[in-house]
């Protein structure tokens, strides 16, 4: 079979998406797969670099790779291709989406308030949410322009700052507690991992740099466990993922869960989460990719 690894694209996470594909390239098994290495430089790339690849494994992160604006270019052109479709892609990568969503179906997330380009700042609604809260752009990953913030001086820079990156910008309850990531293959929850920022909060530093954070599976009691696995599963359910996605939580120091976000298209690096939560089940790297080509090639879409 021959996969294209695709990587690269255009948005703010570009070189975190090439780390992810050259690291798959270098991990996937080579004797089941004859492997084709895709670079998007720009939108048209996805057409014209993809004919003639027998299934797509995803390496792109952020707009115009996990909204799923390509995926569904993949699906006009009858390839096959790894994770989520493009409706959950799409309502993934938009946070007040998701967690509109989550809302709707009593899953608990922090409370926030969403600014499009052009609408004022409401000083009023953010004091009701509560100080600190986080300022980042609504459809942004890797916490690329994400702000905490304590008081009203400094909300104005921040949301500044955020809509360079985006149309819209998300302002959201600051939750204190400790971070934690559950990753979902094929509707079950994988060991779920701990992760400690050296930073104030997992920032991009914090993921992508050596030593930015500690990251390990971690055993949780057993009641809190059992919630955290609910709520993972039926947040992958409500959001509709398929194959694979990680659900990332925090946990307060009363031990109450809070969804943050699911990313859809995780990071593959060597850094990265979802292969340290696999590794915790004995399942090697290259096993991983495996599952992931399987999972998806079982998908009707």
């Amino acid at each position: 079979m021959k996969i294209g690894v695709i990587m690269g694209g255009i948005s703010s996470e570009r070189e975190i998406s090439l780390k992810s594909g050259e690291s798959i390239v270098q991990n996937i098994d080579k004797n089941k797969y004859e492997i084709i290495p895709i670079v998007i430089d720009e939108k048209e790339d996805i057409i014209n670099k993809v004919k003639g690849i027998d299934f797509a494994l995803l390496a792109l992160h952020g707009q115009f790779g996990e909204d799923g604006t390509v995926q569904a270019v993949l699906q006009t052109m009858d390839i096959p291709y790894s994770g989520c479709g493009p409706l959950s892609s799409a309502t993934c990568m938009d946070k007040d989406m998701t967690k509109s969503l989550l809302k709707a179906s009593n899953i608990r997330t922090a409370p926030w308030l969403n600014l499009r380009v052009g609408q004022e700042i409401n000083y009023e609604e953010i004091n009701k949410l509560g100080y600190p809260v986080v300022v980042k752009p609504t459809h942004g990953g890797s916490s690329v322009a994400t702000f905490i913030v304590k008081e009203d001086k400094d909300i104005e820079y921040s949301v500044e700052e955020a809509f360079k990156w985006d149309s819209e910008v998300m302002i959201e309850k600051f939750i204190k507690g400790d971070e934690i990531t559950c990753p979902i293959l094929g509707g079950e929850m994988f060991p779920v991992l701990a992760i400690e920022p050296k930073a104030e909060f997992f920032d991009f530093t914090s993921k992508y740099e050596n030593g930015g954070a500690d990251e390990f599976v971690i055993e949780l009691e057993d009641k809190l466990h059992k919630e955290v696995e609910k709520m993972a599963i039926k947040t992958y359910d409500a959001l509709k993922c398929e194959v694979y996605s990680r659900v990332d939580m925090i946990i307060t120091e009363e031990g109450i869960p809070y969804i943050l976000e699911v990313n859809t298209l995780p990071g593959m690096t060597s850094n990265s989460l979802f292969p340290k939560s696999a590794a915790g089940k004995n399942i090697k790297f290259n096993e991983l990719l495996d599952l992931i080509i399987e999972g998806s090639l079982k998908v009707i879409r």
